[in-house]
């Protein structure tokens, strides 16, 4: 394995948001590597899931977003992983990316979004001004099993996991509890976020733990906007896809120009829609500063009564009814008779009038002339319509930055995997494919299959990028490492002959024998860094040496020696 591809295998180890938007095949071989492990497959047993069977996929999608609603936390600790520097990421990566090319792209280097994004620098933002300038966190997407074993942190009591896994977490368990074909599920990172569009009904966006459909995307409440601001304000870095990615600084890409057509076409018509009064009223929801300009007019007893547009919203506040669509009526007949005025209030545009202008006129603000009609409506009662009209032809119509289409498309074999198949002929099926696609093979290294994967990618990112155990044993001398390593709950979080991470092991306060001797071997690493090591696994026997050696018990029955040489150099013999 030449340096750069085991920069690139050693990185679908520990899978660091940096990592990720260097090597972009890396974000769907976590979906595979999801996709084959035995935890998601365990939901489809659950009696919430089992209740369902026969069911559409829509309805288990909605089901599954209640899932992950009550079983994960959002989690954003920036020291969870721990810390590393801006020049030290910016210098394994120069070979690969030119670093302003990252600053300008990734948020931990220089990046501050979208002027509208946030009022606040992207540091301070996130709590990174606590440290020098140049700290930045480790912010790594998490296998399912880490994110399951969150329970065992504490602090935490239930699983957790940041965006990027709950993106990849939501990939997997769509096509394995829900039966959508991954073809229909497209993964979209920007600097800031990671989410997918669900090709179904009329797109599905899924955002952290929520999902949000084209109707609540344009609700114009708070959580809305919320999903909203990456979409609305940030360049998309990659769209990955099983026939492939597309990422905006690179000229090649492998998903299929087809594919990626329909994904634009499709995620354009989700990020657009009609007007009318349903949308207008939801504008108003969202923009509060308009409110006043506007007045709601209801017939009672054949004589007209009138009430102020911020009055009602007021009212929609722990309310299920809603302005504007069909539960309009019920919340009009929530309002206190004494909001309600008998005259026309001047100098405000009055909402049924409204309603029978876009209902006759149908004016496409996309277009100068329907943005000129809509706002010669309006004048006399609204201030600068223009503004108005403006604003509310952007909140209907978003323009997603999309990578350029302008590429050099590369054909790879797609991944192609049945809603059919059960987990082990999945698992045979991508081992067939491994060979054909480097995102499959990537995706057994995520999977931590250490039975068929080379040992030198897991070693080197256990000795260079896990900082969270150096830290717990920067206080403890060798000896004391040594038998706190020991006292540690002799469990992994990996079925099988899968491993953690150290830091995975530290976070958690459990390990098979195996992966506290990598721990160790990370600690004796940096604590004297002159030493050679090797570590010998004989099964259930495991022995780390150098200038002494230590002895752990182990379950897992792999076979191998490595050896840590003091120039870095990493040597396997299996």
């Amino acid at each position: 394995m030449n340096p750069k591809d085991l920069e690139k295998y050693s990185s679908a180890i520990t899978l660091s948001d940096m990592e990720v938007f260097v090597f972009p095949e890396l974000m769907y071989s976590l979906v595979l590597a999801n996709i084959m492990s035995p935890i998601i497959w365990k939901w489809r047993e659950e009696d919430c899931f089992k209740k369902l069977e026969g069911k559409t996929s829509y309805r288990k999608l909605m089901r599954l977003r209640q899932y992950v609603m009550d079983e994960f936390d959002f989690n954003l600790d920036l020291e969870t992983w721990g810390l590393t520097t801006q020049q030290a990421e910016l210098e394994r990566f120069r070979h690969v990316m030119p670093p302003e090319e990252i600053s300008k792209s990734n948020a931990l280097f220089g990046y501050e979004g979208d002027k509208y994004y946030f009022d606040v620098n992207i540091r301070k933002h996130f709590g990174l001004d606590k440290y020098d300038g140049d700290i930045i966190p480790y912010w790594k997407t998490e296998t399912v099993e880490a994110m399951d074993a969150f329970r065992f942190k504490p602090g935490y009591g239930k699983a957790a996991g940041e965006c990027v896994s709950l993106a990849t977490l939501y990939a997997a368990a769509a096509f394995i509890v829900c039966g959508i074909p991954l073809e229909d599920i497209y993964l979209i990172l920007t600097p800031l976020h990671s989410q997918n569009f669900i090709d179904m009904n009329d797109g599905i966006l899924t955002n952290n733990r929520r999902l949000v459909t084209k109707t609540m995307w344009f609700n114009g409440t708070e959580i809305s906007y919320k999903a909203q601001r990456a979409l609305r304000n940030e360049q998309v870095t990659i769209v990955a896809h099983p026939s492939g990615y597309i990422h905006c600084l690179y000229d090649e890409a492998t998903i299929a120009p087809k594919r990626y057509d329909h994904f634009r076409t499709r995620l354009g018509d989700y990020l657009s829609t009609e007007i009318n009064l349903t949308h207008f009223a939801s504008f108003l929801r969202c923009e509060t500063g308009y409110q006043k300009y506007f007045q709601i007019c209801r017939d009672c007893h054949g004589h007209p009564q009138f009430l102020k547009a911020e009055t009602l919203f007021s009212y929609e506040h722990g309310s299920p009814y809603k302005i504007g669509d069909t539960t309009h009526d019920k919340l009009l007949a929530e309002v206190h008779d004494e909001d309600y005025i008998r005259y026309e209030l001047p100098g405000r545009v009055r909402c049924d009038r409204l309603h029978e202008f876009l209902t006759q006129q149908k004016p496409d603000l996309r277009t100068a002339e329907g943005r000129a009609a809509l706002s010669g409506f309006l004048d006399g009662n609204v201030p600068a319509p223009k503004q108005l009209v403006d604003q509310l032809a952007d909140f209907l119509h978003i323009q997603p930055k999309l990578p350029a289409h302008e590429k050099h498309f590369v054909e790879r074999a797609p991944i192609q995997l049945s809603g059919g198949q059960n987990r082990e002929e999945i698992i045979a099926q991508l081992q067939s494919q491994r060979q054909a696609n480097p995102t499959v093979d990537l995706a057994f290294y995520a999977f931590r299959d250490m039975e068929t994967c080379d040992w030198r990618p897991f070693a080197k990112a256990a000795v260079e990028r896990n900082p969270v155990s150096l830290e717990a044993a920067a206080s403890r001398s060798v000896d004391e490492a040594y038998r706190w390593l020991q006292g540690l709950e002799d469990a992994s979080i990996y079925d099988g002959d899968r491993l953690a991470q150290p830091d995975e092991v530290v976070n958690y306060s459990r390990g098979d024998g195996l992966e506290k001797a990598f721990v160790l071997a990370n600690i004796l690493r940096h604590k004297d860094p002159e030493q050679d090591l090797t570590l010998t696994a004989d099964d259930s026997c495991v022995v780390l040496s150098g200038a002494r050696a230590f002895d752990f018990a182990s379950t897992k029955h792999l076979q191998g020696v490595l050896a840590f040489s003091r120039d870095g150099r990493i040597d396997v013999t299996r």
